[in-house]
């Protein structure tokens, strides 16, 4: 009978240890003491949000060899500072070593400052440290994004547009409702239809939430600021709280790679080198106008090492660091590689250039109310529970010029002073002489002044801040900047970090827009039934009044709101533009880019949606190229998993069939009946 409860005991721990691929196989994907192939088809340069999203999506095809470089660590240490939601912002990873903690140039127009710009350096990069957002872009915005590459291919650049982006966005995740008590506290509004249903990404809310959360919404309403039920469908304007990338079954964060990589049965065909900085890639000797990567050098423990391409180098590396590693790699602005001794072998201007970011700043009030902060302080039972450590801040909206000018005719007379500043701001305010960008800088800004201002899409974002304790805050954040800056090296070391110049309120209308959000943010702290929770502001203060005054007080307080872009941007490359429609870089034969680099101006949104959308289409578009099926623009707009034999797109929501989230469904449901065949056995 022992013996046979000791073998009972030892095929079932077997079993279980099989059938559970993050417990017990998640480090066998992970080379952790540098051993690789010589060669892999696809190398992609950072682990972050778009290059796991990426890798776990071509590595479904058992035939194609995926290698993942990542500069940080897996963050396996610090897994509660990752998992635990409310850690982002009580237990912050940024400032640490999983963070690579730029900074940017002194910023003329911010009296002098530079400004802290945390990334993850670490397995899932940005999306393992940040705040969880789930928000969308508008279909205008992405409309525009696509109509900019039209002109150099019409039927590619379908691929971008609204119907294929948010059937790539509906592919990566899994949408949950709130219960009915979060509902009807913070007045949640969702359409479910809107949202995906079988992918890997979780979204959903916060399991604890607070009635100031359901009084902002209120008093956005009695501003006049209408609240939006369907925020994910294209029009998302208004006022709505927010999805949170957030597993509901266990409260804990879902970033990319928990979605897309620990579910996954170990995958021969996939390997992740972490620890490893990438310091260039490699060409074969050829034409400028058609270089082919061989491979890339990395750097790992003090060791210089390369590693082979067989068919493609994507750069999945972030705002920074793909420009940057273009640039080291010897492809980039002539004057850019020659000033540090970089042979120059590929020049495309545009590599650094249109880069834009999301300026934020909050107002702040006194507040007696229970706040998130003043629970977590208390280190009460409720402080440690999961359903409140996975509350987060949500709820925001969406205001466009008509409101923020006090209506259509004030928006009209803003605009006016925007369109004809053009050519004064093209003389004296693009950060690069090449004629090339210079086109492209005219191109975003007639985009953003006659397109997305006039309509009814957001130009500041407010969020209400429940986090810290004592206090309530409204965040405000510009979103379609006319500010455009730069990054470059200024090294030929790739450990040295690239020049960040965002060059932020460059453009005298970005201030005058972000004076209206401030102006907007104190009214709705005024207004019932939010007013009744909030005391003294003490930020920016009764002394700040006047125009003059908000200006002056943005220029020594505004930050980022960490979600910059457009470095590597997806324009012609007679705008400066870097990749083309599928993404292929000017001038390279098989080197992409596949991250929020390509985006070629700011959305109103959070960067998460959007990249996951960008990676799941790219994922799409590199499989029908290698599985024969050409362009991809005729069936782009299918949602679901590509199917491993041929590449192509499948229904809505099936990505159950070959996704990170089908394999752990499937996975588990071949365990259990193995278990249960175990115990007849015995």
């Amino acid at each position: 009978m022992r013996l046979v409860e000791s073998l009972t005991t030892v095929l079932t721990f077997s079993v279980l240890a099989a059938c559970n691929p993050i417990g017990f196989s998640a480090s066998k994907r992970f080379a952790y003491d540098g051993t690789v192939s010589d060669s892999y088809d696809f190398i992609v340069i950072g682990g972050g949000q778009a290059g796991l999203t990426l890798a776990s999506r071509l590595s479904e095809d058992s035939n194609t060899t995926v290698l993942v470089i990542e500069a940080g660590d897996s963050g396996d240490a610090v897994k509660d500072s990752i998992n635990i939601p409310s850690s982002t912002y009580y237990n912050s990873l940024t400032k640490s070593s999983y963070d690579w903690q730029y900074v940017t140039a002194p910023q003329t127009h911010l009296s002098n400052r530079g400004v802290s710009w945390p990334r993850g350096k670490v397995l899932g990069g940005s999306s393992a440290i940040n705040g969880m957002y789930s928000v969308r872009p508008s279909e205008i915005e992405v409309n525009a994004w696509s109509g900019m590459i039209a002109s150099d291919d019409n039927s590619l650049a379908s691929m971008w547009n609204w119907d294929s982006m948010f059937a790539a966005m509906d592919k990566s995740e899994t949408f949950t409702a709130p219960s009915e008590s979060i509902k009807d506290m913070a007045g949640v509004q969702y359409n479910a239809n809107s949202r995906g249903s079988s992918g890997p990404v979780h979204v959903s809310y916060p399991g604890y939430t607070f009635p100031q959360i359901g009084d902002f919404n209120e008093a956005l309403n009695a501003a006049g600021i209408s609240s939006n039920s369907d925020s994910a469908s294209g029009k998302n304007w208004g006022a709505f709280v927010a999805n949170s990338y957030i597993n509901p079954t266990n409260w804990t964060r879902s970033y990319s790679r928990s979605a897309y990589i620990d579910p996954l049965l170990p995958r021969s065909n996939l390997n992740i080198l972490i620890n490893s900085v990438v310091t260039r890639i490699l060409f074969a000797s050829g034409s400028s106008d058609n270089l082919t990567a061989t491979g890339v050098e990395y750097s790992a423990n003090s060791a210089t090492h390369t590693v082979k391409a067989n068919k493609e180098v994507i750069l999945s590396a972030g705002t920074i660091a793909s420009p940057q590693i273009l640039q080291l790699s010897g492809v980039g602005p002539r004057d850019v590689l020659e000033s540090v001794g970089i042979t120059v072998l590929s020049e495309l201007p545009g590599v650094g250039q249109h880069l834009q970011d999301h300026l934020s700043t909050t107002v702040v009030w006194e507040s007696s109310v229970d706040t998130a902060g003043s629970i977590h302080a208390s280190g009460s039972s409720t402080a440690t529970s999961p359903d409140f450590e996975s509350y987060v801040n949500s709820a925001i909206a969406y205001v466009n010029a008509s409101f923020l000018f006090g209506g259509d005719s004030g928006a009209a007379a803003f605009h006016q002073q925007v369109t004809d500043a053009l050519e004064s701001s093209v003389s004296s305010l693009v950060p690069s002489s090449s004629s090339e960008v210079i086109e492209g800088y005219k191109a975003i800004y007639n985009i953003t002044a006659n397109t997305l201002f006039p309509s009814e899409v957001g130009q500041i974002e407010l969020l209400i801040n429940m986090m810290f304790s004592g206090s309530i805050s409204i965040g405000v954040a510009i979103q379609h900047p006319l500010s455009q800056g730069r990054l470059y090296i200024n090294s030929s070391s790739p450990l040295d970090p690239p020049v960040i110049d965002p060059n932020y309120f460059s453009h005298p209308a970005d201030i005058t827009v972000f004076r209206q959000g401030i102006k907007v943010a104190r009214m709705i702290g005024a207004t019932a039934p939010l007013s009744v929770s909030l005391g003294t502001e003490t930020s920016p203060g009764s002394n700040v009044v006047t125009d003059e005054d908000i200006e002056a007080w943005l220029l020594g307080q505004v930050g980022t709101e960490y979600h910059p872009g457009s470095t590597c941007a997806m324009l012609p490359k007679s705008q400066g533009g870097v990749v083309n429609a599928n993404l292929q870089v000017y001038g390279l034969a098989n080197v992409r880019v596949v991250d929020a680099s390509v985006f070629p101006f700011s959305f109103t949104a959070h960067l998460g949606a959007p990249t996951y959308g960008l990676a799941e289409q790219a994922a799409n578009i590199i499989r029908a190229h290698y599985n024969g099926l050409g362009n991809l623009a005729s069936s782009s707009s299918s949602s679901g998993s590509s199917d491993s034999s041929n590449g192509s797109n499948s229904s809505k929501n099936s990505s159950n069939d070959n996704g990170a989230a089908g394999l752990s469904a499937s996975w588990v449901s071949m365990c259990f009946v193995a278990i249960f065949t175990l115990w007849f056995a015995l």
